[in-house]
């Protein structure tokens, strides 16, 4: 626009306007005429302004960078100290070594054998006194527990759940007197019931007097109607002596149980039976036999003998 006399007072009274729009404004305060009009400014020209005020300011936003980098690196290096500090409490902690151990050998026993179990620690024993042998363990109602499910743990069968409460139950163990399970014998099939003793081997009444069992032989739970109170296939105990069947209908061996009863911790309850019996899958491998040393004698011929050529009288 070229300076002309129309230009300068054209000039003059858009400042005059402007200066006039500003005292109605700062005169009306929050019920100005205006603010409608300057907020839809803002809307329209609002983004504008920051995408520009972003491109302009490189230095505001690489300070804003290095702070933002700062706390999350201060947030990993925390992260990083108390993973550390926790891998050095579980590695210099026997016990809880023992435990990890104990959980990975019982998820194992429990894939091989397709059971689902739901974990859980022992948090009391009853009585021993009098043969009664009970744990309290620490899930219940609330975790999905019921009433006659199987109990296991690493090496085999620990007992049954009998009593359920929101939060805890309470388990017969296998070596209470009160306790019997259906046995099978690995390999020959040979069923019977195992009873428990206390502190002694389990007492197993096979149904055939004439069954072929000897020691060391392995036995596993037969199974259950409805797979309650017993699943089938979990590992039971090693045959430790047999009584002589003197024409019985039944026949009387002793086991070892696979569990020891006066040291249980990690047990899991079994919560979904397997869809098929994995029958002897779930024992361990049988350990290999110790070779039996042989002696070899060399007799040496005395001097005596050798200068006569005939052994001496």
């Amino acid at each position: 626009m070229r300076d002309t006399k129309e230009s300068r007072l054209l000039l003059v009274l858009l400042i005059a306007i402007a200066f006039a729009l500003i005292t109605v404004d700062i005169r009306g305060g929050k019920n100005s005429p205006v603010d409608g009009a300057r907020q839809a400014a803002a809307t329209v020209f609002g983004p504008i302004e920051n995408g520009v005020s972003s491109a302009v300011d490189p230095v505001g936003n690489a300070v804003s960078a290095i702070r933002d980098s700062g706390e999350r690196h201060d947030r990993l290096a925390a992260l990083e100290k108390e993973n550390a500090a926790l891998k050095a409490k579980l590695g210099s902690d026997d016990r809880n070594r023992s435990r990890l151990g104990q959980l990975d050998r019982m998820l194992k026993l429990a894939g091989d054998g397709q059971y689902g179990i739901k974990g859980a620690e022992v948090i009391a024993i009853g009585a021993a006194q009098g043969f009664s042998w009970t744990i309290t363990i620490d899930v219940g109602a609330a975790d999905g527990i019921k009433r006659d499910m199987t109990v296991l743990n690493a090496d085999g069968l620990v007992g049954r759940v009998t009593t359920v409460g929101p939060d805890s139950s309470t388990v017969l163990l296998a070596n209470d007197p009160d306790f019997t399970v259906g046995t099978r014998m690995e390999g020959s099939d040979e069923l019977g019931f195992a009873s428990g003793q206390g502190d002694r081997p389990l007492r197993v009444q096979l149904l055939n007097g004439k069954a072929d069992v000897k020691k060391g032989d392995r036995l596993v739970t037969f199974g259950s109607e409805a797979d309650k109170p017993f699943v089938p296939g979990v590992p039971v105990g090693v045959v430790s002596r047999v009584d002589p069947s003197g024409g019985d209908l039944t026949r009387t061996v002793y086991v070892t149980p696979f569990v020891g009863f006066t040291k249980l911790d990690i047990v899991g309850v079994v919560v979904q039976a397997p869809k098929k019996d994995p029958r002897d899958e779930v024992l361990p491998p049988k350990p290999k036999p110790t070779p039996t040393p042989t002696v070899t004698v060399t007799v040496t011929p005395s001097a005596d003998a050798t200068a006569t050529g005939r052994p001496q009288q």
